[in-house]
């Protein structure tokens, strides 16, 4: 395991390049990616003209409007939907490499545990598909549930468990075969404030214990500002980049820092141009 230390990219405004900087590594490149959902009456463009880089290492917040297609592109980075036009690597191969070795790790909104198994077996589940290999020096399952503030609950079923528990179970799941991107749709969307903030600073705690590449799918705006290294605006109709934000804050956060005059601005600009998108 191991720190992050990327030094977050500074980025330009809607139709610029994105490109990053010479001196960072890119663990994710997209160029002018299009996604077209097809019906019987009808076709659907959830994604026009979406290019981005993204450095090794960075937490990279996805904001916009519902619609906007943000949910689509982190499945387009999983190689669950295939772009109709452009592309796309990751870890310098196409997604599909990616995820044949295991390199990404997926965080959906529910946390899809399956009921008649612990938060350790639910955690080894991934392990047991890949007939028991991990990765030689990567954590192990307890140590994950460690890492995420479970110890001394691996025997839990998810019906003893709350709602953030449950969660971090996930967590530890879609860490335990040593991905190194981490996809997030909306993991804490659905759990009350206190535990979303609870869960927000030990997300960035193992973030930055990890160094993993993270895109977060967040509505919140408060969540995206907290989180990220940058923060991804979306605009809808079709889904497209609006604005990519840098996040001038500490790296060492907690909650406290939403009280301060940097933290308020810059969550007012984020208001601002969500409202224009």
């Amino acid at each position: 395991m191991h720190a992050a230390t990327l030094n977050p990219p500074r980025a330009g405004r809607a139709n610029s390049h994105f490109a990053l900087p010479q001196d960072i590594d890119c663990a994710i490149s997209c160029r002018d990616i299009n996604v077209r959902f097809f019906t019987d009456r009808r076709s659907v463009t959830a994604i026009e003209g979406l290019s981005l880089d993204i450095a090794q290492g960075e937490f990279l917040t996805l904001l916009g409007p519902s619609g906007c297609g943000k949910s689509t592109f982190l499945r387009v980075v999983a190689d669950l939907v295939k772009p109709s036009r452009g592309s796309i690597s990751v870890l310098g191969a196409p997604p599909q490499g990616a995820r044949e070795r295991r390199d990404i790790g997926f965080v959906f909104q529910d946390a899809a545990l399956l009921p008649w198994r612990t938060a350790l077996q639910n955690v080894e589940l991934p392990l047991q598909v890949a007939n028991g290999r991990s990765r030689a020096g990567w954590a192990t399952p307890r140590e994950l549930l460690e890492l995420v503030g479970l110890k001394g609950r691996e025997d839990a079923f998810p019906h003893e468990m709350s709602g953030g528990m449950r969660q971090r179970v996930a967590i530890a799941r879609a860490l335990v075969c040593d991905p190194k991107v981490l996809l997030m749709d909306e993991p804490f969307g659905a759990l009350d404030e206190i535990t979303r903030d609870r869960l927000n600073e030990e997300l960035r705690r193992v973030w930055k214990e990890l160094g993993l590449t993270t895109l977060f799918v967040t509505h919140s705006i408060y969540e995206a500002a907290f989180l990220g290294q940058r923060v991804l605006m979306l605009a809808a109709n079709p889904g497209r980049v609006k604005e990519i934000v840098p996040v001038d804050l500490p790296e060492d956060r907690t909650l406290d820092i939403r009280e301060t005059r940097e933290f308020v601005e810059l969550t007012a600009h984020l208001r601002r141009v969500l409202e224009t998108c």
